[in-house]
């Protein structure tokens, strides 16, 4: 089986700090595969070491077979990123923005005119052309920074909590386009916090405090738990981690109110 990421004892330490401590998984090529966990948990620091901009303090790692330190440049080449705040230049048009990432990935102007038509398609955003992007909806945002991620036909599309404050139509949209693209071959790489997109994923891995404390498809993750829910099972690891109690007692509460 071939896989998109692989690593082992991935780790990251900033000083005393372990951001990352000793990731083990592989997610097979054309897998829609989830990382999930609350904030701080060690998510974004595992991206950029898979994406090579940061280097491992221990441990190896692979993205489409490359090496992500030694062959960290080459790996980029074939990784697609879109960030939560989409990157895009608002005082650019939708196809000004276009054309400068199809620039920036060294697309010829033939190449990168039929891909740009291609994707406005793939991503509804035709008739926005001309609109400056300051002006567009959320959702249209998300649309269009997925299409400069796509332009140079990435093999590993990166996407770092796409749909935060988008509306939930823009979320449906969104989410057809990225299972048509697994569909196809490609491999995805997703964090978010909504609980119910992470039920369509492949594979999930929950991250907290840099550690992997559970990993695999969303029902078997709920069934071992003995949970009907991948919420469920979320707020379960939470409670055990922390020792926090999320079914809190609300009587006082009540009481507060009825006064």
């Amino acid at each position: 089986m071939k896989y998109s990421i692989e690593v082992e004892n991935l780790t990251k330490q900033f000083g005393t700090q372990k951001a990352v401590e000793s990731l083990t998984f592989q997610v097979p090529v054309g897998t829609i595969f989830g990382l999930l966990g609350p904030n701080g948990s060690g998510k974004s620091t595992t991206i950029r070491m898979l994406c090579g901009v940061i280097r491992p303090s221990a441990g190896t790692g692979k993205v489409l077979g490359l090496d992500i330190v030694q062959q960290a440049e080459e790996a980029k080449e074939h990784i697609g990123y879109m960030s939560q705040r989409f990157s895009l230049y608002e005082d650019l048009t939708v196809m000004e923005n276009l054309r400068f990432f199809a620039g920036v990935y060294g697309l010829s102007r033939q190449v990168a005119d039929q891909r740009i038509r291609e994707l406005l398609t793939i991503t509804n955003v035709i008739g926005w052309e001309n609109n400056l992007t300051h002006t567009l909806s959320g959702g249209l945002k998300q649309r269009l920074a997925l299409a400069c991620a796509l332009l140079h036909r990435p093999k590993l599309l990166v996407l770092d909590e796409p749909t935060a404050g988008v509306d939930p139509v823009s979320r449906r949209i969104f989410w057809s386009i990225i299972q048509a693209l697994a569909a196809n071959g490609m491999s995805i790489l997703v964090t978010t916090h909504y609980l119910d997109e992470a039920e369509t994923c492949d594979l999930v891995g929950f991250i907290f405090k840099g550690r992997l404390i559970s990993f695999g498809p969303p029902r078997e993750i709920a069934r071992a738990v003995g949970v009907d829910t991948l919420e469920e099972a979320f707020l379960t690891f939470v409670q055990e981690e922390t020792g926090e109690r999320i079914d809190l007692d609300l009587t006082a509460l009540t009481a507060f109110a009825k006064r």
